[in-house]
């Protein structure tokens, strides 16, 4: 297999294992402090925001727009439309620049 199988199967057992890790923690307490629900829920949007806006301000143009499109979008459509919006528009400005 190539190298990039092979990270991309280490890193799907690694999420999963900290998320199954998660779980068993969390789940040991029959309530969970306000504070510590609130950090927990706003963990997915600050990954999301590390791994795409250093790639939408050094890589180019399309991914920019496509960045600060998916941003607008977030406000007023589901996850999925915004994903496939803004996908869709680095792929055209991409072929089109």
């Amino acid at each position: 297999m190539s190298d990039m199988i092979w990270l991309i199967l280490t890193l799907a057992v690694l999420t999963y294992a900290t998320r199954f890790g998660g779980h068993v923690i969390l789940s040991r307490f029959k309530r969970i402090n306000p504070r510590l629900e609130a950090a927990l829920d706003a963990v997915p949007a600050a990954v999301i925001t590390a791994l795409v806006v250093p790639a939408a301000f050094t890589t180019g143009i399309p991914e920019f727009i496509g960045a600060a499109m998916a941003v607008a979008l977030s406000f007023r459509l589901s996850m999925l439309s915004v994903l496939v919006l803004s996908t869709a528009t680095v792929a055209a400005l991409r072929y089109l620049l």
